[in-house]
């Protein structure tokens, strides 16, 4: 197989060569930020959305990054051409660049910017079929100081080791519990819920992100006038639902039919789980 080509700081490069510094910010700290990229037939979903949260969260954490976003735009479809894969991933990675001496920021020293293509592997299709386990775990989640939004931020550890222990525990994703905030999100996931039909998701603060298929579920309930409930919820909210499913770039909808020990419904996707999973499909395969 062909190695990838990839984009790092202005130049295009294969793979094998693509080589950041190990004094790189992002390698030493995680300091930087990334979005996740869905590809489908050729087409980038919803790039406008990742660019444009990309540039507000930027200087949030006071990073600047001296393109606009016509010019990553343009970065990350020139990616995708040099791979010429039909469905893929695109990795976005924005780091503080080389100055690991201090935990001082730097503004002169100049970002680090790579883009990444690779193959998308889907899920099973049972897995869209039958549903999977999630686990939810109570711990304090992690927000940065002063901000009322999640980032997605490069400092991933936290969520490596709630994937990792939900897995260990037989489950495909692990949900934070807030001892004070309550359910928050998963290790890279958002989680939905449907009760009496009405569709129900944790609302959007500095513990959790608006993920973009988050954002396109949301779009699609309210073209169809269906009622939505963004707030607080707490567990015994998405042990009692009705139905319940988890979303992002890399999965698009996934029904849980088991929370723990509790299962959900009827033990199967739920109707307006498999609707919005329908709904989702036809808008990424005609993604622009």
């Amino acid at each position: 197989m062909q190695d990838s080509i990839v984009y790092l700081n202005g130049l295009f490069t294969p793979l094998e060569n693509a080589k950041v510094s190990i004094l790189d910010r992002g390698f030493c700290y995680g300091d930087g930020l990334f979005e996740t990229i869905r590809v489908c037939n050729g087409k980038v979903f919803k790039l406008d959305q990742h660019i444009e949260r990309l540039l507000i969260s930027l200087p949030l954490i006071f990073l600047d990054l001296p393109m606009t976003a016509e010019e990553i735009k343009a970065v990350v479809q020139e990616t995708l051409a040099r791979n010429k894969y039909k469905n893929a991933i695109i990795r976005l990675t924005v780091t503080r660049g080389i100055n690991a001496e201090t935990f001082q920021i730097d503004s002169e020293i100049p970002p680090t910017l790579v883009v990444h293509a690779r193959p998308h592997r889907p899920l099973p299709k049972t897995v869209y079929r039958k549903g999977v386990q999630i686990t939810l775990l109570t711990m304090r989640a992690s927000g940065l100081p002063s901000l009322k939004r999640g980032l997605k931020t490069c400092n991933f550890l936290a969520n490596i080791m709630v994937r990792e222990i939900s897995t260990q525990k037989g489950s495909m994703e692990g949900i934070i519990v807030d001892p004070d905030r309550g359910v928050t999100e998963g290790a890279t996931s958002n989680l939905f819920i449907v009760k009496e039909g009405v569709l129900k998701t944790p609302v959007i603060n500095n513990l959790v992100l608006e993920g973009i298929t988050r954002r396109a579920v949301l779009e699609i309930a309210r073209d169809h006038k269906i009622p939505i409930e963004e707030g607080s919820m707490m567990p015994e909210d998405v042990l009692t639902a009705d139905e319940v499913f988890i979303t992002s770039s890399g999965i698009d909808i996934v029904p849980v039919i088991r929370v723990d020990d509790t299962y959900i419904g009827n033990k199967k996707p739920g109707i307006l789980t498999c609707f919005l999973q329908d709904e989702f499909l036809k808008g990424i395969e005609g993604a622009r």
